[in-house]
């Protein structure tokens, strides 16, 4: 299909005047004259209102994971919504590919975790594990058990709830958050949190304040942990080795329920079906959303242990909650097909065997530029750190933030999309992507680089810069 002729000057004028996009700062998109329009994409590619092409670090937003163009999830969507466009599963109904997606999510999950229960977002599937797991404690008899622990810098939604179980200090200052029975540990982020201590030391630690806060809010009350197996939207912070293997001991030795949050790190970002997979974990709930469908349609999911649901059976009585797009049927038909082409060409395998690797050694050439503190990836997800002093984990104007958008703005301009996460820049290609591909992204982003560090030799000191 030719490229549509869209008018960009009155589509962003427009933009400006009616549309207030996520997570923005509403007064300087109105200095910059409004949004990058992006029209259309191909594979790994995207392309915007200007004519610019832009290989497409992110996937979209770490959630188009089969690659841009994809006919047959097209043609999945259009075939469902010519038989059935829509039905609730509200009614004591439900519609087949909910029945099948569902049995096929069972089979990926794998073990004890047999069932599965549909929303429209990671924020949403979040929202759904804090009441069931609540729901599920006082279904027990132990309805003091109300406690989350997560982790600072973790995300895990922006709705009240996963705004709450997630660890971003800046978004807890907006709205008075968090709200009561979530309790915040320290991340897993040796860089910036154990820099230069010894790895399996660093990754006791992490985990024994897990059990300390444990210990400290009385085991008696506390309902779950809850963690990315990888944290993405915090930076790409890879867990020290044997760290998620002492979480879940902890977690089973005071009875309390592991939950995994898979939006990011599930359908073969990191090599495995899901993260906790990867990391030789057993959870009792995982959330999962982006990968499922590419992002074709909005969908999530959370996957539920069989030993929670017959409790819930048993004496749970009515769950008294759901979304009206819980289950969706053409979203369900189309996270189907994505599943299909992610088994077809052995998209996880190839991460796993093939582009993974290739990933981590191109990255490594990136060691050596005199900004690069440290270079991380697993699978298909990495993240270059990036420091005012080489060897050493100082921050360009003395604290965190600024230096992670100064150099993503870069990246963008000579046409590579990352994200600038504090002083990092972070990426997730599509699963598709190919070695030169890589080694274009490589690339630029040593340009990038390049082109950033006299900006960022001439911050002031007392800049405050980004986040912190």
């Amino acid at each position: 299909m030719p490229p549509r002729n869209y008018d960009i000057p009155e589509l962003r004028r427009l933009d400006l005047a009616h549309h207030l996009p996520a997570q923005a700062n509403y007064g300087e998109l109105q200095k910059l004259g409004g949004s990058r329009i992006i029209t259309r994409a191909e594979g790994c590619t995207i392309y915007d209102g200007d004519g610019a092409a832009i290989l497409d670090g992110m996937a979209g937003l770490w959630c188009v994971n089969v690659g841009y163009g994809r006919a047959e999830l097209v043609r999945a969507a259009a075939e469902q919504m010519q038989e059935l466009p829509f039905y609730n599963t509200f009614f004591k109904t439900v519609t087949p590919p909910t029945v099948m997606l569902a049995a096929k999510l069972a089979e990926k999950l794998g073990g004890d975790l047999q069932h599965v229960f549909f929303n429209s977002s990671g924020s949403e599937a979040n929202d759904t594990v804090m009441r069931m797991v609540r729901h599920y404690w006082r279904a027990k008899g132990e309805p003091s058990r109300t406690i989350f622990i997560s982790r600072w810098n973790a995300y895990h939604g922006s709705t009240v709830a996963g705004a709450s179980l997630g660890g971003m200090k800046h978004m807890h200052n907006m709205g008075g958050l968090p709200i009561p029975g979530v309790e915040h540990v320290m991340q897993p982020y040796q860089f910036n949190e154990g820099f230069g201590e010894d790895e399996e030391a660093f990754a006791k630690r992490a985990a024994q304040e897990i059990e300390d806060r444990i210990l400290h809010v009385g085991p008696e009350n506390v309902a779950a942990f809850i963690g990315e197996p990888v944290q993405g939207a915090g930076g790409v912070i890879l867990p020290p080795k044997g760290y998620w293997k002492r979480v879940d001991a902890i977690c089973k030795k005071y009875g309390i329920l592991l939950v995994s949050d898979e939006v990011i790190c599930g359908f073969g970002r990191l090599g495995s079906w899901f993260g906790f997979q990867h990391f030789g974990v057993t959870p009792d709930l995982v959330a999962m959303a982006k990968g499922l469908s590419s992002g074709y349609l909005p969908i999530s999911a959370v996957g539920v242990s069989h030993a929670l649901v017959e409790v819930l059976r048993e004496k749970g009585g009515e769950f008294v909650h759901g979304y009206t797009y819980s289950g969706h049927p053409v979203s369900a038909a189309v996270a189907l097909a994505n599943i299909e082409i992610i088994e077809r060409e052995g998209l996880v395998e190839r991460v796993k065997t093939e582009v993974g690797p290739y990933f981590v050694e191109a990255l490594k050439r990136l060691g050596d530029d005199p900004l690069v503190g440290e270079v991380r990836s697993l699978g298909l997800i990495g993240a270059v750190e990036i420091v005012a002093e080489k060897g050493t984990n100082k921050r360009f104007t003395g604290k965190e933030g600024k230096a992670g958008p100064v150099v993503r703005d870069a990246c963008i301009k000579n046409g590579l999309m990352v994200r600038g996460i504090r002083d990092s820049i972070v990426m997730c290609p599509p699963l598709i992507i190919t070695h030169a591909e890589i080694d274009r992204m490589i690339d630029i982003i040593a340009r990038s680089l390049r082109e950033a560090e006299p900006v960022l030799r001439a911050l002031p000191a007392d800049d405050a810069g980004g986040l912190g």
